[in-house]
């Protein structure tokens, strides 16, 4: 069996979610392979609303294995209370599992976190104060703490020992007044570890062991594409790598190992945070979808900024990671809206641009070109075939499909499991069968 990647093809927030939710019926394992709990997934079955932060979103099915890879970087504190709060809801989380491997976001980077951004003040990123780019950072220096050594506290100390005073010396070099003790950071990471020791496990074996009995593993990843930290809007951007490839070094799986690559879009954009928006929308429209689709942060709360639909980082999107299909959420959204615009180029200093461009600051001087397609006024939460879209909604969906270059296979018409229209074939990757030597 393959490996299915899921990817949001926008700034996140696009429902991945759902459609993790929606296919993980028929794998047998579900694997988060980056970010942190800076990512939120919301999910609806029936009239149970389920936020999860860490958690993979397959948890739902007692069937499926749900795996957070390596790639992912752990506040110990909000999976343990995600794993307290899903089990007093009724669900079974016995069998997730946590990369031994994985970095541990530590008190002092979600304080480091909260200083930067203060300081940078008008030029802030926009995070979510979650201490994620800290914890990276810290990875990428390699003086990170990692899950084992919460089951290890003279090892924990030893590195505390020489990490705490310079972190204390960078806290009150940025202006925080915020200072730890190694003693006090030592006794709650062993607190950590005595909880989640049964939940730490070599995950790269697991997931490859899964493949080789042929199961079908789901990776799942948080954030989007134009996020991405070498990929997206930089500096506007995530400290991890959302795109597909994440998938790989995030969730200990080989390229060839991935099969099918479902690009996740809503029916608009958002995004939350600074950085350029081309298409956003600042009007009443643009509060109406705002409203109607619930745009606030599942993590934050903060209000999501609304805009048309963007076609431009659509196709670059769907090329860095090799997408075969896409699931499009929120169609629904959109419905009473007279007009539909669709954003298919940019004006960027006098000339037409049809390619995403990789600086922050032409983006920021793009000026959206749009076309216009007529809306609907039908209420689509029933339906559940596209030919029984209303003919405006098919165009839409069309022209959609038209700029990704790949189909759109599954479309979403509401929140809960079932309101979702289905094609009855999902397009994977063929690999090539080597031509025996002496038969070519």
């Amino acid at each position: 069996m393959p490996a299915t990647v899921i990817v949001g093809l926008q700034w996140g927030d696009e429902g991945k979610g759902k459609t993790t939710d929606f296919l993980a019926e028929q794998v047998a394992m579900v694997v988060r392979y980056q970010g942190g709990d800076n990512a939120g997934h919301t999910v609806q079955s029936g009239s149970e609303v389920f936020k999860l932060h860490l958690v993979p979103s397959g948890v739902l099915y007692p069937h499926i294995s749900c795996v957070i890879g390596p790639g992912v970087v752990v506040n110990p504190d909000t999976l343990i209370r995600e794993l307290d709060t899903l089990a007093a809801r009724g669900i079974e989380t016995a069998a997730v599992r946590v990369s031994r491997n994985s970095h541990v976001i530590m008190p002092y980077h979600l304080a480091l976190d909260r200083a930067m951004e203060a300081r940078l003040a008008g030029d802030a990123v926009g995070t979510t104060h979650r201490g994620i780019g800290p914890a990276y950072a810290d990875r990428a220096w390699r003086v990170g703490v990692r899950m084992e050594d919460l089951l290890d506290s003279a090892v924990l100390r030893e590195k505390l020992e020489r990490l705490v005073p310079d972190r204390n010396s960078l806290l009150a070099a940025i202006g925080s007044e915020e200072r730890f003790e190694n003693d006090a950071l030592v006794e709650l990471a062993a607190g950590w570890g005595s909880r989640l020791t049964r939940h730490l496990a070599d995950t790269t074996w697991l997931v490859q062991d899964a493949l080789r009995r042929g199961d079908h593993v789901l990776l799942e990843g948080a954030q989007g594409t134009l996020l991405d930290l070498d990929h997206g809007s930089y500096p506007f951007v995530t400290s991890s790598n959302p795109i597909a490839g994440g998938a790989c070094t995030g969730g200990g799986i080989g390229p060839l190992q991935v099969d099918e690559v479902i690009g996740v879009m809503k029916a608009y954009s958002t995004r939350v945070g600074a950085g350029p928006f081309p298409t956003e929308l600042k009007d009443s429209i643009g509060e109406g979808i705002a409203g109607r689709g619930r745009e606030v942060g599942t993590t934050t709360g903060r209000p999501r900024r609304v805009g048309w639909f963007d076609a431009v980082p659509l196709r670059y999107a769907v090329a860095v990671n090799s997408v075969s299909a896409i699931m499009l959420n929120k169609l629904d959204i959109l419905s009473g809206i007279p007009e539909l615009c669709l954003c298919v180029a940019y004006q960027i200093d006098g000339r037409r641009v049809e390619s995403w461009p990789s600086s922050a600051e032409l983006l920021a001087r793009a000026q959206p070109i749009y076309e216009t397609f007529p809306g609907w006024a039908e209420d689509l939460h029933g339906v559940r075939a596209l030919a029984d879209l209303p003919e405006n909604a098919r165009r839409y969906v069309s022209a959609l499909e038209e700029h990704a270059g790949v189909p759109i296979v599954l479309v979403s018409v509401g929140p809960e499991r079932t309101q979702t229209i289905e094609r009855a074939y999902r397009p994977m990757r063929r690999r090539v069968t080597p031509t025996p030597v002496g038969l070519a």
